[in-house]
């Protein structure tokens, strides 16, 4: 067998410039992961925190199989856009966490909102991220498991979010078509989920809703007063007490986040 000798000299001023280039890449990149694994700003996380409520990670690592892997996709979606001189960070992770994980022995595809980067909504690459994550699931008959807390889409950006085939609605087909496949379609209600962030509990096969914490409605408490004047809770509008029943959205109800994940 013929011996095969590398020409490549490491000591060469070409060797070390190169090394240096790529090490400088390496390190840009996990700077901008680590950025977007982060999520919203500090006061975004501690006023997420102050309501009792788990960060979106944790959420995650809660709801997977004790010290099993975690298959990240989609980390730098929207990295560099959205920003602007008020907020340069735009939308960290497109504002949302995807991932193929196991959770009671079985590989399922997450797909979490992050409601520390602008409530949780869908900016027009938060949707081309869960519709990959969806594509992904269908095609490997993963069940997908949806941590919703997020108040749908991003107003200043509906005019990208909905113009296209694959545009906000399509989330909305895929869980139909998945489910009368057999893929199962469950959610977990951890905040508020508002106007299109409702559709996804509704569209599951299994919703379960933190009470005091989970709400579901198309509006909230303001526009219900704006438009009817009656003054209503959140609670009382969309949560667990009044989405329990056959005919509403939720089939079951946990007394805290880590229980919902359980």
């Amino acid at each position: 067998m013929p011996k095969l000798t590398s020409a490549i000299d490491p000591h060469s001023p070409a060797f070390k410039a190169l090394d240096a280039h790529n090490r400088a890449l390496r390190d840009e990149l996990h700077e901008k992961v680590a950025k977007a694994a982060r999520g919203g700003s500090d006061a975004s996380r501690d006023r997420h925190v102050s309501r009792g409520k788990l960060l979106p990670r944790d959420r995650v690592e809660r709801l997977l199989d004790p010290g099993s892997p975690f298959l990240e996709i989609g980390q730098l979606a929207a990295n560099g856009m959205y920003g602007d001189a008020k907020d340069p960070d735009g939308a960290p992770g497109a504002g949302m966490i995807c991932g193929i994980g196991r959770v009671s022995g079985r590989e399922v595809m997450i797909v979490a909102n992050d409601p520390t980067v602008k409530g949780g909504a869908y900016f027009p690459m938060t949707v081309k991220k869960h519709l990959r994550a969806q594509a992904i699931a269908e095609q490997n008959r993963l069940p997908c498991v949806y941590l919703v807390d997020s108040g749908g889409a991003n107003l200043p950006h509906q005019a990208e979010v909905f113009p296209d085939r694959d545009h906000f609605g399509r989330i909305f087909s895929n869980q139909a078509r998945m489910s009368a496949k057999a893929i199962p379609q469950i959610a977990c209600v951890m905040g508020s989920c508002t106007a299109g962030g409702a559709y996804v509990p509704a569209m599951s096969d299994e919703s379960v809703i933190v009470r005091n914490q989970g709400t579901i409605f198309l509006a909230g408490p303001p526009l219900v007063k704006a438009a009817t004047g009656e003054v209503i809770s959140a609670e009382e509008l969309g949560g667990a007490s009044s989405t329990m029943s056959p005919r509403t959205t939720s089939t079951r109800w946990r007394s805290s986040a880590p229980s919902s994940t359980a």
